[in-house]
């Protein structure tokens, strides 16, 4: 598989976000790539010519962020931002 030559991304890393790294895989030659979307299923699986697979399972999340606004003016003006809400993601 090329590797890519596009830029790398910032080394400044946030708390939310994580970098997962798959060593077992570097320099496997991929046979297939399958995407499966389903109304409760959804994954990626990246199949390789040594008959083992990547299988990434996906689960849809959905966030709210509220706010109250006042639109006398004619524009939005915040009054004022609520906690935002997320569902509930199962962590296997």
């Amino acid at each position: 598989m090329a590797e890519s030559k596009g830029t790398h991304p910032s080394k400044k890393r946030t708390s939310r976000k994580e970098v997962l790294e798959f060593p077992e895989v570097n320099g496997k030659t991929v046979e297939a790539v399958e995407l499966f979307s389903d109304h409760e299923y959804y994954a990626i699986t990246v199949r390789f010519q040594d008959k083992t697979a990547l299988h990434f399972a996906l689960e849809t999340a959905v966030f709210s962020f509220p706010t109250l606004s006042n639109w006398k003016s004619g524009n939005d003006r915040i009054l004022k931002k609520y906690k935002s809400v997320g569902s509930n993601i199962q962590r296997l």
